[in-house]
């Protein structure tokens, strides 16, 4: 049996270079693929395999003293939903321009980590007070997204330092917001920079959006299907996932992204039909991956 983990850990890596070796050697002897990022304040990783040699890294990551305690969010995949095995050295552990302080206990002045029932019990108690505030790309909002939820019309992670100063948001920063993004790391950066340009009150879900989907499925205040950065390319939590988007053909509800053939490249809502039907040339657009 094949799975998939996704995982981070913000921490001081004082050589990188080591780092980087070990997790090649170790991902390679497992037969591992997927992506790691390493910079010197952490590292953010996303991989696939057989689930003994998932495990096996879990292990051998938990004997290293920088990586031990490491929670892992595990899905349905496969090694073969990446193309290869990809680990880099990068100069941020999240790509925006702007770094947190870091120690050995993680982000020094992020958002405050609230477990999904404890989402719940902060609606409970200050009700439609409390925004949810999407922490990734726009085209990832597309398919799924909290109810509700305020998401800005960026295209790479790197647009919230300047996002964050428009004038719509100043009336947010009062109020109990409430960061998500897939897995955590986006977040654990954001969060900060939201605090440090001013707004008060900021929360984020540990775990991102997997942790309270396991939890919660589809009977929560998450709507629709996850984006992922591979081959799968979105995720649904059960059998009863929402098709949130509309299809820009048809307009029938759907959850497919397609590339256009532009050659400037972006994701478009097109149904399984309408993809096999048409030749997408719609209008291009810049898309990242951060």
């Amino acid at each position: 049996m094949e799975k998939i983990v996704l995982y981070y850990k913000f921490i001081p890596i004082p050589d990188t270079e080591t780092v980087l070796y070990w997790q090649h050697s170790l991902c390679e002897k497992l037969g591992l693929k997927g992506r790691i990022l390493i910079s010197n304040k952490g590292l953010n990783g996303t991989l696939g395999g057989d689930i003994k040699a998932l495990k096996a890294y879990r292990r051998a990551m938990n004997e290293h003293s920088l990586f031990k305690g490491i929670e892992y969010k595990w899905s349905d995949g496969k090694a073969d939903d990446f193309p290869k095995l990809s680990i880099k050295v990068r100069s941020e552990t999240v790509t925006l321009g702007w770094e947190p302080t870091v120690n050995k206990d993680g982000v020094v002045g992020g958002g405050k980590h609230l477990k999904p029932e404890q989402v719940h019990k902060l609606i409970e108690e200050r009700g439609d007070e409390v925004v949810f505030f999407d922490g990734r790309n726009k085209y990832e909002a597309q398919i799924g997204k909290f109810k509700n939820a305020v998401v800005p019309s960026v295209n790479t992670f790197k647009e919230y330092l300047t996002e964050l100063d428009k004038p719509e948001y100043e009336k947010l920063k009062k109020k109990p917001v409430v960061t998500y993004c897939t897995g955590g790391i986006r977040c654990e950066t954001l969060s900060a920079l939201m605090k440090e340009k001013g707004f008060e009150e900021v929360y984020q879900i540990d775990g991102g959006i997997v942790k309270y989907g396991k939890k919660y499925a589809d009977e929560g205040y998450w709507e629709g299907k996850l984006f992922v950065f591979d081959k799968r390319m979105k995720l649904g939590f059960s059998d009863q996932s929402k098709d949130i988007a509309e299809c820009e053909m048809c307009e029938n509800k759907t959850s497919n992204q397609t590339n256009s053939t532009n050659i400037r490249r972006r994701l478009h809502i097109v149904c399984e039909d309408c993809a096999l039907a048409k030749t997408l040339k719609l209008a291009p657009e810049v898309s990242g991956t951060s």
